[in-house]
């Protein structure tokens, strides 16, 4: 969904519950089918389930797979109440549009994730039921002062011992980057197939003239890094940075500057932290990239190729894809369905893959139809994974 109407960015510490077991959900290729949502209660939210990955595929990657630290990471954005119109979703019930239910469903779902770690886009709609349940939850939470009108949060564990260091990005920055050279203009090829606006399509010649760079980069999108020392026995660094990138398909020069910043911003961050405490951080970038597999977007990233700036580069590679393929979708609706949100690691990490949160087929009963539902209380699909520290 759209990203740039945006109220709060807080970061949540969050306590773990008990984790319960999971096992895979079966893999297939069959054609997406869309069928009526019959009416029913918001109480058969589908069950996040993390499949081990082959023990000897983790044997390849590490030598010490008895002995490391081991943390859970899932990425969701669980799409802003502003955005949640029948007119926009005809396909979902209204009973499960509305926000007394989704509220609960989502702080449910984010819950039984059990993760250390969650980085999640719109948190906006979030603020005001936090605040009535935060007892039963157990959460505390803490803002960027520089962030607050801004909708991402990274939710994580007591079980990390510390939070060390953290930072926004704010993409309007852009704007006093730009140079004429960057060719950020509206001729560049549509290279991008991105959710369906879903007749709300922001008038964006509201701002100005869209042909003018400098109003077409000003789309009031975030990001934000944090550091964490993690409990392992050697205080390994983690940095995780989550995004939110413009969502327009029409844009794609815009959210290929976006990722670039990103990706500039995290080797910056990357480097602070390197000299600051003396060690080689592993990296995680996840978020809602707008983007699909192959596009411009995603090779930037995957590529680590940052064109004219003089930053180094960070090599990332794709969570997912590494570890037999992208998901089918993460992304489902019968105006667009396809994957939109990823899971990055940097190259040479020192934090390996044991498990993936698996997600549904496209026959599964608990998506047709499209979503939202009362099975998936966001239009989106949740991603994540256990992984294990390497200590060296």
């Amino acid at each position: 969904m759209p990203s740039d109407c945006a109220h709060n960015l807080p970061l949540l510490l969050i306590r773990r519950c008990s984790r319960s077991a999971a096992s895979p959900s079966p893999a297939g290729d069959r054609r997406l089918s869309f069928l009526p949502v019959c009416k029913r209660r918001m109480s058969t939210l589908a069950q996040p389930r993390f499949a081990p990955l082959p023990t000897e595929q983790i044997e390849s990657q590490t030598d010490a797979v008895d002995a490391g630290y081991q943390f859970r990471l899932v990425s969701y954005n669980i799409l802003a109440q502003v955005y949640v119109k029948s007119t926009f979703f005809p396909h979902s019930s209204s009973a499960c549009l509305k926000w007394k239910s989704r509220s609960k469903a989502i702080l449910t779902e984010l819950k039984s994730f059990d993760a250390d770690l969650m980085c999640i886009q719109s948190w906006m709609s979030m603020i005001p039921s936090t605040r009535k349940i935060w007892k039963t939850l157990d959460i505390q939470v803490f803002t960027f002062s520089d962030l607050e009108t801004k909708e991402m949060a990274v939710v994580y564990s007591i079980n990390l011992k510390e939070l060390v260091q953290k930072e926004g990005i704010h993409y309007n920055d852009l704007v006093e980057k730009y140079v004429p050279s960057d060719h950020v203009n509206s001729a560049l090829e549509n290279n991008s197939s991105t959710e369906e606006d879903k007749n709300a399509k922001t008038d964006n010649s509201k701002r100005g003239d869209p042909n003018d760079p400098r109003v077409r980069l000003k789309r009031d999108c975030v990001g934000l890094i944090a550091a964490f020392k993690l409990s392992d026995p050697c205080d390994h660094i983690l940095i995780v940075a989550n995004t939110h990138i413009y969502w327009d398909p029409e844009w794609i020069d815009v959210k290929l500057a976006q990722a670039k910043y990103l990706l500039s911003r995290v080797s910056q961050f990357e480097q602070l932290i390197s000299n600051k405490y003396n060690c080689k951080p592993s990296v995680i970038i996840a978020g809602d990239f707008n983007s699909t597999p192959g596009d411009k977007v995603y090779n930037c990233l995957v590529s680590a190729n940052l064109e004219s700036t003089d930053e180094a580069p960070i090599k990332l590679c794709s969570l997912y894809a590494a570890n037999g393929g992208e998901p089918e979708y993460t992304n489902y609706t019968p105006g667009f369905t396809g994957t939109l949100d990823y899971i990055f690691l940097s190259d040479g990490s020192s934090i390996k893959p044991t498990s993936l949160l698996c997600l549904p087929r496209g026959d599964s009963e608990d998506v047709k139809g499209g979503l939202p539902n009362f099975q998936h209380p966001s239009d989106h699909l949740p991603i994540g994974a256990d992984f294990l520290v390497v200590n060296s």
